[in-house]
């Protein structure tokens, strides 16, 4: 049975070395969130590893990967970015960043060997993390007088969404997180009991 509101991702970064002919190719696979961290986790080992011939790689991000982006860095087209953001694909992974650095030993693979390549060298880092689902969640965020505390707390602890933020004077605040699927059900409950919800950002 598969709800709406999961998404694989992994749960740490794992890395994982191949060797073809005389080329080397280490990879990686990581859990982002933003292009920022892309960005970050790329910087980062193309000063590492500065003397590599190519740093290519494929990113989705979303719960539903909605966005995504793959990378031959100088390699023929459609050799590198695509057969590595396939493996994502294929494994039905979303919110992760795959990076190949390739040492060239001198021997050209040839198209299909490195499609082969490539592709093998994300499968192993796919390989070596640990997968996790996740849900999507949506953000509430509802103000109520303080005489309506009680009813609205009453709602918080029968649908235990995560509180994020909190805030209790006259007017009365609080942010919280539940899975989308529970979602609508807890601003309709959140409404009788008094509240009024802001409109999503």
């Amino acid at each position: 049975m598969e709800a709406d509101d999961l998404y694989r991702t992994v749960a740490r970064e794992a890395e994982a070395a191949c060797r073809e002919r005389s080329s080397k190719f280490l990879s990686w696979i990581f859990p982002v969130r933003s292009e920022e961290e892309i960005r970050h986790h790329l910087d980062a080992l193309r000063k590492r590893f500065f003397d590599a011939t190519h740093h290519c790689y494929a990113w989705r991000l979303g719960p539903r990967g909605e966005a995504f982006r793959a990378n031959d860095d100088g390699e023929p087209s459609g050799t590198a970015g695509k057969p590595i953001l396939g493996q994502l694909l294929s494994n039905d992974l979303t919110d992760c960043l795959i990076v190949v650095v390739r040492y060239f030993g001198g021997t050209k693979l040839g198209v299909p060997g490195l499609i082969a390549a490539y592709r093998e060298s994300a499968a192993a880092a796919i390989e070596a993390a640990r997968i996790v689902e996740r849900t999507v969640d949506r953000t509430v965020t509802v103000d109520f007088p303080y005489v309506a505390m009680n009813d609205i707390m009453r709602v918080v602890k029968e649908l235990q969404p995560r509180i994020e933020a909190q805030e209790f004077d006259n007017l009365c605040t609080m942010r919280l997180m539940i899975r989308e699927t529970l979602a609508d059900r807890l601003e309709e409950r959140l409404r009788k009991a008094g509240g009024s919800l802001r409109d999503r950002a």
